[in-house]
């Protein structure tokens, strides 16, 4: 960051501050160079530090105030499990933040893929009605079933579980799809229902 000063530059800028007289020049008082290099250090590091805050307050380059983050954002999810891995969590906090939601296919599209299905598909039904009706046209259903869609995963999911990526008592090459329900069930518009195909 191009803001920071380094040490050098602070004790440059104190030895500029000091004032006139026998007392503060540094050939006579050699122990005064080694109390502003002191000083600078100190001021070098706290100016460090605050450019470390200006990046924690943005999700993007957030690392040591993850876990306030996650108290202010309702984080972890519950739906991704309890103890994820601190780069998801990074994650989780930047897309808490910057999410916006939607009720159409494309939305739960995206967090089909987001958990590692890339083929997904959703398929909507509806009921015949008079002027909207073609014949020949699938997935013509009952009344009732205007209100159902189906989430087509395309088939197992793109990574299995692995070794730095799992945790103590999940099985290796399980695709767990749990995650998956727990967040398309929670997001799912409150009057339809919805199914899950995993092909």
């Amino acid at each position: 960051m191009a803001g920071i000063r380094a040490a050098e530059q602070y004790q440059a800028q104190l030895r500029n501050l000091l004032p006139n007289g026998p007392a503060w020049d540094p050939e006579r008082v050699p122990e005064l160079d080694e109390v502003l290099q002191g000083i600078a250090q100190e001021l070098a590091r706290l100016d460090a530090r605050a450019a470390d805050l200006l990046n924690e307050m943005d999700p993007a380059g957030v690392s040591e105030l993850v876990p306030d983050w996650e108290r202010v954002m309702n984080l972890p999810d519950p739906c991704l499990g309890l103890k994820p891995l601190f780069g998801d969590r990074r994650i989780a906090v930047r897309e808490r933040l910057t999410a916006v939601g939607g009720q159409n296919a494309a939305y739960f599209i995206e967090i089909a893929r987001s958990q590692g299905y890339p083929n997904a598909t959703v398929t909507e039904f509806r009921a015949p009605r008079m002027g909207r009706s073609r014949f020949g046209v699938a997935h013509f259903h009952s009344k009732d079933a205007q209100f159902i869609w189906v989430l087509n995963t395309g088939g197992r999911q793109s990574l299995g579980r692995r070794f730095g990526a799992s945790y103590w008592g999940e099985r290796f090459g399980v695709n767990p799809g749990s995650a998956l329900e727990c967040l398309i069930h929670r997001n799912a518009p409150a009057h339809t229902l919805v199914f899950i195909n995993y092909d």
